[in-house]
């Protein structure tokens, strides 16, 4: 059991450890911004109390430091600068790496903790001194419990200023420590002849939701406290919300404050009035009372409203490995119904198939609610690349801000994780070969910072992810040359503008004339593309020289289950992603015979190349008199597969090929199909490019 909780802290802490760089990278950009301050100081301190909880005390110590020093920050002794969330940073890298240590049964670089730590100290200026800091732990401490909404009643002394202490600085330092309402009471005010002009004859009544504890509170009346009268109640505790639905009504507050006794109450409810009317009205109370208590009632509701919407808006953590089991029981789910469906079919029985057609609803329902489980927003990759171009931008002297755009737009977890390391290499490159240096920048007339723009958008069951950038843009006749010197093109090659820059993805390409310890080598670029692929996606790139480059990464929303065309030739099926089919159109013979063996078909006035699958894959056996050509999208070049016989839509359940077959080209995985047989899943791009490469 206890392993359980120590993952679950692990999973809660790297979260944390996401938000905390987010934070940090915001805070550098606005240090004055009190919430982030606040989220930081949240993160360090959630890490530090659960990590001692769970046995990580190593964690726990060395947080405690970080979150001692942000503390200060809160408290405003503290500024927060550059060299502040460069040692956060730092310590947040280490943290992680602690983390990562548990796992492996490793042990933390120790020595790059005691550095940071000694940076930290001396940032706050209380160099080793642990007495110091450990008195602040408690402090921090304090803050563990849960919130509790205080009544305080606040009467000065009358000669309060002439003491020169200012009553309203004590109710503004109250109002720090959580959700304040105040509410001056005046009905201690004489009449104007015998009133002292120095004299303070206003008193308060606060309700307080708070965390800080009582002593919290009284700390700030430590000066006046044995002059004045204070009082302080407890009037709700929140944790016990749940069985506290209704708060008291305003009789009970106000017997409950000893402003009214049970007699008076009674008398009053006696009379079919609102209380607090019949109270003033009578003279039992001054306006001043019933509005505090009434204020007290609002106050109360309104917080354990903000509570309740919280609770609402909760979720639970489960393993990915759960979810993951989940997806593939329910792509089983999915065979099973084909199955049913295609029997129902088969045996013309009507209630059968009533039952076959009722299944594949819940099923479709099912499947969707399975793969929307798994959908994340891209957001959180998006936050680590801002630390990246941080990092990158002060390594190699350059001045880069990054943007982003459509953060909430969600993919399945499997893409996510798969799509991060192609991301941070295209945008290593934006900022090694494409933002200049800010002096190269001004001498074109460019701001001295550059911009890297990251965006994602839905594009129907696919996203877009776009990496922009304002630099320098691709040189075309460097790429040229370049390709011809490495006998990829041949010197006398007529290659469009996208053909050009598709000469990029070549292995080991590269027109940097220098190695910088980013890139320059070569390497990269044709291992981004075929990881793009692998993820049945695309890659595009536009760039125009001077103004920048825009590269355009196309994937499908998940993996596991995707929408497909099954077709047969001979005995054999395959599967055509659906997203990348445009159109299904006829072929004749005698439109083979027109051809003159050049595989070219006439669709509405132009010309689409075609790839004959059967002699492709040598398949034996005669094709039909007319067969079909599946007319798909590639790199935005029209291309046809010609087929037998298009059967229809199908939703297709990936199974991975065996290891024996996974280097199998123009092969992408596998999916059973209603009767038990296997279709073999088409890789488009694959067997378009295998084909160019046999041509040329």
């Amino acid at each position: 059991m206890m392993d359980l909780h120590r993952q679950a802290f692990k999973e809660e802490a790297y979260e944390l450890l996401a938000e905390l760089e987010s934070s940090l990278l915001e805070l550098e950009e606005r240090p004055d911004d009190q919430d982030l301050i606040g989220r930081v100081f949240r993160a360090m301190h959630t890490i530090k109390g659960s990590g001692s909880m769970f046995g990580f005390d190593d964690i726990a110590s060395f947080t405690h430091e970080v979150e001692t020093v942000f503390d200060m920050v809160r408290n405003g002794k503290l500024s927060v600068t550059s060299r502040l969330v460069n040692l956060t940073l730092a310590a947040r890298d280490q943290i992680r790496a602690m983390l990562d240590a548990a796992d492996s049964g490793a042990e933390a670089d120790l020595q790059a903790s005691a550095a940071i730590i000694v940076g930290l100290r001396e940032l706050a200026g209380f160099g080793g001194g642990v007495a110091e800091t450990d008195e602040r732990h408690e402090e921090a401490l304090v803050q563990q419990k849960d919130p509790v909404t205080y009544r305080i009643r606040f009467v000065p002394p009358r000669d309060i200023f002439v003491t020169g202490t200012n009553p309203l600085n004590l109710l503004a330092e109250m109002k720090e420590l959580g959700t304040c309402t105040v509410v001056a009471q005046t009905d201690g005010f004489p009449p104007l002849e015998e009133m002292d002009p120095e004299g303070c004859y206003v008193y308060w009544d606060v309700i307080l939701t708070t965390d800080q504890g009582e002593n919290a509170v009284r700390d700030i009346f430590i000066f006046v406290e044995d002059d004045c009268e204070l009082k302080i109640d407890v009037v709700a505790e929140h944790s016990r919300y749940d069985e506290q639905q209704d708060y008291k009504k305003l009789g009970e507050i106000l017997l409950e404050r000893g402003d009214i006794t049970p007699q008076e109450m009674k008398e009053v409810l006696s009379r079919q009035r609102r209380f607090g009317e019949l109270a003033v009205a009578e003279g039992i109370l001054p306006e001043g009372k019933v509005q505090s208590a009434l204020a007290e009632q609002k106050h109360v509701k309104e917080v354990r409203q903000e509570k309740q919407v919280a609770d609402a808006s909760s979720s639970i953590r489960v393993p990915a490995e759960r979810l993951d089991l989940l997806v593939n029981l329910v792509g089983e789910m999915v065979t099973v119904q084909a199955r049913l469906s295609q029997t129902a079919a088969q045996r013309d029985d009507a209630e059968l198939m009533a039952i076959a057609e009722e299944v594949e609803r819940l099923t479709a329902e099912l499947r969707d609610s399975a793969l929307n489980i798994r959908m994340l927003p891209i957001g959180s990759t998006f936050s680590k690349f801002k630390r990246l171009v941080r990092d990158l931008s002060a390594e190699l002297g350059k001045q880069i801000e990054m943007t982003t755009e459509g953060a909430e737009t969600e993919l399945d977890k499997t893409v996510i994780e798969k799509l991060n390391d192609p991301l941070v290499h295209l945008i290593r490159n934006s900022i090694d070969h494409g933002i200049e240096l800010p002096e190269v920048r001004e001498a074109a007339g460019k701001p001295a910072r550059g911009t890297v723009h990251l965006a994602a958008v839905h594009s129907g069951d696919s996203v877009l992810i776009t990496i922009a950038d304002d630099g320098a843009g691709l040189d075309k006749e460097a790429i040229r040359t370049k390709g011809i010197e490495r006998g990829i093109i041949p010197a006398n090659a007529e290659l469009s503008e996208k053909e050009l820059f598709c000469l990029i993805f070549a292995p080991g390409f590269s027109t940097a004339k220098t190695v910088s310890s980013v890139s320059g080598r070569g390497v990269g670029m044709d291992v981004v593309k075929r990881a793009i692929e692998n993820l049945r996606g695309s890659i595009d790139i536009t760039s125009v020289r001077g103004q920048g480059t825009r590269i355009t990464v196309k994937i499908p929303l998940t993996l596991a289950i995707i929408e497909s065309l099954l077709v047969k030739i001979g005995d054999d099926s395959f599967m055509m992603p659906l997203a990348l089919v445009d159109e299904c159109v006829e072929l004749t013979r005698e439109d083979v015979a027109r051809s003159h063996g050049r595989n070219l078909a006439h669709v509405r006035e132009h010309l689409v190349p075609y790839i004959p699958l059967r002699r492709h894959f040598k398949i034996s056996g005669a094709p039909p008199e007319i067969e079909q050509i599946v007319i798909t999208q590639v790199d935005g070049m029209r291309v046809g597969f010609v087929v037998d016989h298009v059967i229809g839509e199908h939703q297709t359940v990936i199974k991975s090929l065996g290891r024996a077959y996974k280097d199998t080209e123009g092969i992408s995985g596998a999916t059973i199909l209603g009767d038990g047989s296997v279709a073999l899943i088409l890789d488009i791009p694959q067997l378009v490019q295998a084909v160019e490469t046999e041509q040329n």
